[in-house]
């Protein structure tokens, strides 16, 4: 009865089956100190310790905050004391001693214990706080910089366009750019956020795979448009997530753009080829190039719409250039 109900307290802690454990406990040790006499009794004391300084006190570990059922427990600590002095014929015996013990024992870890929960918990709480505050943080950075990505990649490209008259890009073109840029910004300030699915073109809808063939060409007639015919060669049909497929193709437009702006030639080969683990995508011109240690490390192009997006999806991107020798980008992107 009296092992029932512990376990019916360990699911409940309710007082009235602390009150049944210790009544259990104690009858139990009526009825067996009361059925013998004489040496049999100071044996069984013994034996009865266990029960008296361990069994009975470990409620005292579940008893913070019930008043009503430690003050019980409290009063079955003495009763069980008293029992073992009757059993042991007086105060003063081995038998009363391990049981006083027992009982010091188990409040002075119970205390511990009520003193030790609250303290980890607040502790808990505190690095559970701070790890969310961190990790607003890492997203509201992460979404600054998407932003930034995109307002390069779409608003400030047409400005800078417009800033140099357009030269190069016939008048439709323009049209079209500002107005597919005009359309981000409308969703930008409705509070949405646009996923690009390739570059020029930002749908709020994604799916999960997306071929990469079918989204080469409309990057290709995008740039076409804007006076750089972009020569395809390799690959033509690959499979990638939706991810991986926005950051592959908007670093590969970044770098048509910087073709476009800085190389000085109408004409850039696009290499694709992949194998089981990798896509790459090497973007050559035989453009001015230039000198790699003279670029401002602090330029956006493509430090961030290139590299760091490629890097957040597990590639990479490599840069070769030389004065009047050219550039060379190698992207790489997971499959």
């Amino acid at each position: 009865m009296m092992i029932g109900a512990l376990v019916a307290f360990g699911w409940n802690g309710s007082t009235w089956w602390t009150a049944l454990t210790l009544v259990a406990g104690l009858g139990a040790m009526v009825l067996l100190t009361t059925s013998v006499d004489g040496l049999e009794r100071t044996v069984l004391a013994s034996a009865l310790v266990p029960l008296a300084a361990g069994g009975l006190s470990s409620l005292l570990m579940a008893q913070r905050g019930h008043l009503v059922g430690l003050g019980l427990t409290i009063l079955g600590g003495v009763a069980s004391i008293i029992v073992m002095a009757f059993a042991a014929g007086g105060l003063v015996s081995n038998a009363v001693g391990g049981t006083v013990l027992g009982w010091v024992l188990t409040a002075v870890v119970a205390y511990w214990i009520s003193r030790s929960i609250p303290r980890v918990a607040r502790r808990i709480y505190s690095i559970g706080t701070a790890h969310r505050a961190e990790r607003q943080a890492s997203e509201t950075e992460a979404q600054r910089r998407q932003g930034a990505r995109l307002l390069h990649d779409t608003v400030l490209a047409t400005l800078t366009l417009l800033a140099h008259s357009g030269v190069g890009v016939s008048e439709q073109a323009m049209r079209e750019q500002a107005a597919e840029d005009a359309r981000l910004l409308r969703h930008l300030r409705l509070g949405a956020t646009p996923q690009p699915q390739q570059s020029g073109d930002y749908s709020l809808t994604r799916t999960e795979e997306s071929p990469l063939g079918q989204t080469l060409e409309s990057v290709k007639q995008r740039f076409g448009r804007m006076g750089l015919e972009v020569s395809w060669h390799g690959t033509g049909q690959v499979l990638l997530p939706s991810n991986v497929l926005d950051a592959f193709l908007l670093a590969l437009a970044e770098c048509l753009e910087n073709v476009r702006r800085h190389a000085g030639v109408a004409e850039a080969h696009v290499t694709i080829v992949h194998d089981n683990d990798m896509v790459r995508a090497m973007v050559t011109d035989s453009g001015v190039g230039f000198e790699l240690g003279a670029v401002d490390e602090e330029r956006l192009g493509f430090k961030e719409s290139v590299v760091n997006r490629l890097r957040e999806v597990g590639g990479d991107a490599r840069l070769f250039s030389a004065p009047g020798s050219g550039t060379t980008v190698v992207l790489e992107a997971p499959r």
